[in-house]
C-alpha cells in the first residue's frame, strides 16, 4: 500500500512540466517514475510476517486504578523494522496512546508500554494489534494485524476488579468487631455463644456461671466466660437480575450490593465466620464455597468483577433450592436484592416460609438518596410535587419492608452512601444477639 509521499512528490514533479517536449509524455514519466519508486520502497520494506508480538503486565486492577501492560516486539527479519504499531483495546480498558512508532534493526527487540485506567469493572481484553511496516522513503508500507496474521500472538484480558470503596470502613467495623469479643464475654451465656475462659467470681456475677470443676481445684470460686460462637455460616446472595440494572448515581445497583458484599465478607471472615457467595438471577452466574481467610477477599472480587444485571425477572425457586441445597447448616443468609412489590411479591415471599424456617434471613436494599432529598424540599409548586412522588416511593417501600419483617425477615432499607456500612453494622447486632 501506498502513503501520502508518493502524492506529494507528484505534485512536486508536477512544476517540472513545462519543461517537458510534451506534457503527456511528462505526466506518464512522472507517474511511473513515482510508482516504481514506490513498489522498491514497499519491497524494502521488512516483512511483517517475521514479526513477533508478546505480552506481559498486570492481569488484574481495581476500577479507578491503573494497570500496566507491555507489549513486545521483536524484528526477526534481516532488514530493518520501520513500523507503527497500534494497540487496540476495548475503549473501557481506557488505553492510553495506542499508537507507537518502533525502529529496530535486524533481530533487534522493542517493548512498548501501556497504561490502562479503566472505566467499567469486568474481563477488558485487547482487540487486536496492528503492525504497519514502512520502507526506507515511507513511500510504501506493509500492514497486518495480529488477527490475521498467525505469527502474532497479542491476546490478553484485564480483569477489573470492583473499585471496594467501602473499604474505608473496615478499621472501624474490626474494632467493632474486637469490642463486640469481649463484650459478649462478660453477658454470659446465650443462644449464639461458645465458651470462652475462666476468671474469678465478682459480686454481680450470674450464680449459674459458676464452674463447680475448676472451683473445686482452685482456691478461688470460678466463673465461666462466654464469646459470640465462630465457625457461623455466612452466605451473601446477590440478584443480578433486572432490578439490579437501574442507575444509583452514576452505578448500577449491582455495584452498591458489590461493594457492601465485600465488606461484609471481609469482616464476617475476621470474626471467624465462613463466608459463601451465589449470584443468581434465571441460573446461577457465580458461586464462591469454601475459602479461607486468606483467600476470601481475592476469590470474591475474582468472581464479582464480570457480574451484570441480566435484563430477566429472578427466579426466586432457583435462589431458594440453590441455599437450600448448598446450606445444610443454619446460615445467615444475606439477600442482595430491591425492594420491588412485584419481584418480591410474586416471586420471593411464595418461597419465603422455606428460608426463614431453616436460615435466618436479612434482605438488604439500596435507594437513590435523591429520593430523601426530595422529601425536604418544599416551596414552589414542582418542588412539592417531587416531595410528594419521593414520599409515595418511600412509602411503597416501607410497606414492603413491613410485610417482609411479618415474616421474619430482618430488613435493611438504606440510602447508597451508607449502604455498605448499614448492612455490616447489622450482622456484627445479629452475631452479639446470637442470631447467626
Amino acid at each position: 500500500m501506498l502513503t501520502w509521499r508518493p502524492v506529494a512528490l507528484l505534485a512536486v514533479l508536477a512544476v517540472t512540466l513545462p519543461l517537458w517536449p510534451s506534457p503527456v509524455l511528462g505526466v506518464a514519466c512522472s507517474i511511473a517514475a513515482v510508482l516504481a519508486l514506490s513498489i522498491v520502497d514497499m519491497v524494502a520494506a521488512a516483512p511483517v510476517s517475521r514479526v513477533r508480538l508478546s505480552r506481559t503486565g498486570d492481569t488484574r486492577v481495581r476500577l479507578s486504578e491503573s494497570a500496566t501492560v507491555r507489549l513486545h516486539v521483536h524484528n526477526e527479519a534481516t532488514r530493518p523494522l520501520r513500523a507503527t504499531v497500534r494497540d487496540a483495546w476495548v475503549p473501557s480498558a481506557g488505553a492510553a496512546r495506542p499508537v507507537r512508532r518502533v525502529s529496530l534493526p535486524a533481530g533487534g527487540r522493542a517493548t512498548i508500554t501501556m497504561t490502562l485506567t479503566p472505566t467499567r469493572r469486568g474481563d477488558r481484553p485487547a482487540r487486536r494489534v496492528t503492525v504497519r511496516s514502512y520502507g526506507p522513503l515511507r513511500f510504501g508500507y506493509r500492514q497486518a494485524t495480529a488477527r490475521a496474521a498467525a505469527a502474532m500472538t497479542p491476546g490478553w484480558t484485564l480483569r477489573v476488579l470492583p473499585r471496594f470503596s467501602a473499604r474505608r470502613y473496615l478499621p472501624e467495623k474490626l474494632a467493632r468487631l474486637r469490642v463486640l469479643d469481649g463484650t459478649v464475654a462478660i453477658r454470659g451465656r446465650g443462644q449464639g455463644t461458645e465458651f470462652d475462659a475462666l476468671r474469678e467470681y465478682v459480686p454481680g456475677d450470674d450464680v449459674r456461671s459458676i464452674d463447680w470443676r475448676g472451683t473445686a481445684r482452685s482456691a478461688e470460686v470460678l466463673v465461666r466466660t462466654w464469646r459470640p460462637e465462630r465457625d457461623r455460616r455466612v452466605l451473601c446472595v446477590l440478584d443480578t437480575g433486572r432490578t439490579a440494572a437501574a442507575r444509583i448515581g452514576d452505578e448500577p445497583r449491582l455495584d452498591a450490593a458489590l461493594d457492601a458484599c465485600l465488606l461484609l465478607a471481609a469482616v464476617a471472615s475476621r470474626g471467624g465466620d465462613q463466608v459463601d457467595l451465589l449470584a443468581a438471577d434465571t441460573e446461577v452466574r457465580a458461586a464462591v464455597r469454601g475459602a479461607g481467610a486468606a483467600t476470601l477477599l481475592p476469590r470474591f472480587a475474582d468472581a464479582l468483577a464480570p457480574l451484570t444485571p441480566a435484563l430477566v425477572e429472578t427466579d426466586f425457586e432457583l435462589v431458594t433450592g440453590e441455599v437450600l441445597r448448598t446450606e445444610r447448616k443454619r446460615s445467615l443468609v444475606v439477600l442482595f436484592t430491591e425492594l420491588a412489590p412485584g419481584a418480591l411479591v410474586e416471586g420471593l415471599l411464595p418461597v419465603l416460609p422455606m428460608l426463614t424456617d431453616r436460615h435466618t434471613v436479612l434482605l438488604a436494599a439500596t435507594h437513590d438518596d435523591t429520593l430523601d432529598r426530595l422529601t425536604e424540599r418544599s416551596g414552589e409548586i414542582a418542588e412539592a410535587y417531587a416531595a410528594a412522588a419521593a414520599e409515595r416511593a418511600l412509602a411503597e417501600r416501607h410497606r414492603i419492608a413491613d410485610a417482609l419483617r411479618r415474616n421474619g425477615v430482618v430488613v435493611v432499607d438504606a440510602a447508597a452512601a451508607e449502604f455498605a456500612s448499614t448492612v455490616t453494622d447489622v450482622y456484627l447486632d445479629l452475631k452479639a444477639a446470637g442470631r447467626l
